[in-house]
């Protein structure tokens, strides 16, 4: 499992309308980075481009999410939070025990995040259920990935 440190950012920009006028609105993003600076650079830089006008960071916070469960559809348009327990046996006492899990997973409706995150979870060893599942305000959710610069010099080695 990886382990990724999660942020959610709240953020209020100028969205062009149908007449013509810019408006300000509020939007929620998930991004993946090391700390509370990155994350706002990080979601500054992904949304920039849709911004017309002010754009503002209006608050983040660290959140917990043990796995994000992307899709490829085109209809896949919300992120729904899953709250997801998994069943163990404690060996000594013989008695089930339940760990709670936050996950993510993308979906158009309720009825398909419930299929994603069963898709998702294929394959899991371990027995689950869901405990709630509802959707959120998230818009995108931005991974950290890493990028190769072109303009750095590779260092030369003699032999």
């Amino acid at each position: 499992m990886e382990i990724n440190s999660w942020f959610e950012c709240k953020v209020k920009m100028d969205v062009m309308q149908d007449d013509g006028t810019t408006k300000p609105l509020p939007f929620v993003y998930l991004v993946d980075a090391l700390n509370f600076t990155e994350a706002e650079s990080r979601v500054i830089e992904e949304v920039k481009p849709f911004a017309h006008g002010n754009l503002d960071v209006t608050d983040i916070k660290r959140v917990k999410y043990a796995e994000i469960f992307p899709s490829d559809s085109d209809v896949a348009d919300k992120w729904y939070k899953v709250r997801c327990l998994f069943i163990t046996l404690d060996e000594k006492t013989q008695t089930e025990k339940e760990i709670a899990n936050n996950m993510l997973v993308q979906a158009g409706t309720f009825h398909d995040a419930v299929e994603n995150f069963g898709k998702g979870m294929k394959g899991s060893l371990m027995d689950y259920r869901i405990a709630s599942l509802a959707e959120t305000k998230i818009m995108d959710v931005f991974r950290y990935a890493v990028h190769e610069r072109k303009d750095e010099a590779k260092p030369e080695y003699e032999g």
